[in-house]
């Protein structure tokens, strides 16, 4: 589909009725990406818009630090997305990154409910609703609640108990938590610029959706996402997320070198970073010189090869700050499926050339993957839209989950209310995206019950 036919997307009696409008944030340090997906069951995801706007100082190291900034760039990738799309975006899956992230394991029992004692998926969530139940200070929120193992009667190693038999589950849970006053400064920029928060995702958790695929996950690997002010890094092993880690030396350390060894401007430094940048000398094909104009106004010219003498050490230090962690977590002899850079940052020169060899192990570029080879696809498989085309896929995947929940709930007469903590506190489920403009009366069918009973609890 060429980009002139997104505007199909206007009249929505051209597309099912059973499609779904998501719409990924990153609110990043650098910049604020958005990105609009169309779900349609049997055909894929399609990106359907994409905007991106200077975070303008309004962020640093993954935190919101001004308010009108932060606001402003959401407000500016937000109309771009929206008149590339044409449609008219209510809500939105945000992702939090940031050094103030902090991970609790603990763990959790519950007794099964069910006369034939099988364990249901209402369970594990009752489970985990249970994990929860710790002494938190005041300041910190749950963001996510990861099951790592379940026992049952006894027997351990098991990955997902539902359907089995059993009297009593155990389970260790991994616990992200988020500092409130950072959550309640996300939520007041996106309602300041109009959009309500449907859900918040750690991002290397949403990168990971987008650029690893199960078989690496159940091997053993690591995703390192280097945007501009935080490096994030997530460890799967047997498809569980086993470490979540953020610091902030990123790339904007790189670019802040750069400046001050060239004495140029920041965006003359990050320009030059983009264009003529290395990390590492053999990556360098061709040794080029270029010209620099220095707040002197005497140009001088440098080659490539002095630029990635400049932007080595600092890129060398990133990846040993990721090592220490990995190597912390005694989790580096169970990558079997090596390391995945992504971000930003990763798109420098030679970067997975770099980190293999500081890591020792194979290294790749991660590419969003999982969507349609359609329209805007080109444009968004590229490592600095990780996290926002992350944020979509999760939000698919949490709603199927959810869609499950609320089924088996129906089916064996749980009460729903015995769900609704998963519900509003878990599962991202899209809001009605309207189309800016319509040149047909909309279709006004609510489905079927399961989505009726989704919008009720919307509605809450």
């Amino acid at each position: 589909m060429t980009l002139s036919q997104t505007s199909n997307y206007t009249d929505t009696t051209t597309v099912p009725q059973d499609s779904a409008i998501y719409v990924g944030i990153d609110i990043g340090s650098t910049k604020v990406c958005v990105i609009i997906a169309r779900s349609v069951p049997n055909v894929g995801v399609n990106i359907i818009g994409l905007g991106t706007a200077d975070s303008n100082n309004g962020v640093l190291r993954g935190v919101i630090v001004n308010i009108e900034n932060t606001t402003r760039a959401i407000q500016q990738a937000i109309e771009k997305a929206q008149q590339m799309s044409g449609v008219q975006v209510k809500s939105a899956v945000v992702g939090i990154s940031g050094d103030h992230i902090q991970v609790l394991h603990t763990k959790a029992v519950i007794t099964t409910n069910n006369p034939n004692r099988e364990i249901t998926r209402a369970d594990v969530q009752r489970l985990m609703d249970d994990s929860q139940q710790i002494s938190l200070s005041s300041d910190r929120k749950i963001l996510h609640t990861i099951p790592q193992s379940f026992v049952v009667d006894g027997q351990d190693g098991i990955k997902d108990p539902v359907g089995m038999s059993g009297l009593r589950v155990d389970a260790d849970v991994h616990l992200v938590t988020a500092a409130g006053t950072n959550l309640q400064n996300i939520y007041r920029c996106c309602e300041r610029a109009g959009i309500e928060v449907s859900g918040l995702v750690l991002e290397p958790i949403a990168s990971a959706a987008a650029v690893l695929d199960e078989e690496e996950k159940d091997v053993g690997v690591a995703i390192i996402d280097i945007g501009g002010g935080t490096t994030d890094i997530a460890i799967y092993h047997n498809n569980v997320i086993r470490l979540t880690s953020s610091f902030g030396i990123a790339g904007k350390q790189v670019t802040d070198d750069i400046r001050a060894w060239l004495g140029i401007t920041y965006a003359q430094a990050e320009k030059i970073k983009r264009d003529f940048g290395h990390c590492i000398e053999e990556s360098i094909v061709r040794d080029e010189h270029f010209p620099v104009i220095k707040t002197t106004r005497t140009p001088v010219e440098i080659s490539k090869s002095e630029l990635c003498r400049i932007i080595q050490p600092r890129m060398e230090e990133i990846f040993e700050f990721v090592w220490g962690e990995i190597s912390r977590s005694n989790m580096a002899p169970k990558l079997s499926g090596g390391i995945v850079i992504t971000g930003g940052t990763a798109n420098l020169r030679g970067a997975d050339l770099l980190a293999q060899h500081i890591f020792g192990i194979s290294v790749k570029l991660g590419i969003p993957n999982g969507i349609a080879e359609r329209a805007l696809a080109p444009e968004a498989m590229n490592p600095m839209y990780a996290t926002a085309v992350g944020l979509i896929l999760y939000a698919i995947e949490e709603g199927k989950k959810a869609e499950y929940l609320l089924q088996e709930s129906v089916r064996e007469e749980i009460p729903i209310r015995e769900t609704s903590s998963y519900i509003n506190s878990r599962i991202v489920q899209p809001k009605v995206q309207q189309p800016i403009k319509q040149t047909k009366p909309t279709n006004q069918n609510n489905g079927n019950f399961i989505k009726k009973v989704v919008d009720w609890f919307t509605k809450l």
